[in-house]
């Protein structure tokens, strides 16, 4: 079940509704042991807390969740650079969401600056992965062409030892 087909209990706000650890495990296909391990490495903020104690998610945790989840499946990211992918990430949208309230220029050149250096941010851990899969993608064709090469001569040895049968060895 993804975040899309959610639904909301009747008589409830949709943005008020908030999911158990293990709701939300089964929601985005994330261990419950994972998300706490994430929150103790500051990848996911620390949930809100029912009376007694269990963490209680909202649709924006679940939706981070799945985002860091995108992050270290999909491309191979480390905690710590979902971590700041993340927290570049919270920046941005903290800078965009408080665009209405400052309309001096001052303060918008201010906010578009951070929104920029955010973006920078993350587009630095992007490129730090691009870099190490373009490295990583010139080896393994260099071992291609390289076992290539080693399977046109066996192949070579193979047409002599066909058309010669006295060399074989």
């Amino acid at each position: 079940m993804t975040l899309s087909k959610l639904t909301t209990p009747p008589g409830t706000n949709d943005t008020e509704r908030r999911y158990q650890i293990g709701e939300v495990a089964e929601l985005t296909g994330v261990t419950q042991r994972a998300l706490r391990f994430y929150e103790e490495r500051g990848v996911l903020q620390p949930p809100e807390r029912m009376d007694g104690g269990f963490r209680r998610y909202s649709k924006d945790d679940i939706t981070r969740i799945e985002f860091v989840k995108k992050l270290q499946y999909l491309l191979g990211f480390a905690l710590d650079e979902i971590k700041e992918m993340v927290e570049a990430e919270d920046l941005r949208q903290q800078m965009i969401a408080s665009r209405h309230l400052d309309s001096a220029l001052p303060a918008r050149l201010t906010r578009a600056d951070h929104i920029i250096n955010a973006l920078q941010r993350q587009l630095e851990v992007v490129n730090r992965k691009a870099d190490a899969l373009i490295e990583m993608r010139g080896e393994l064709q260099d071992r291609l062409q390289s076992m290539g090469k080693h399977r046109e001569g066996i192949h070579s040895q193979l047409e002599a030892e066909k058309s010669d049968p006295k060399e074989k060895c």
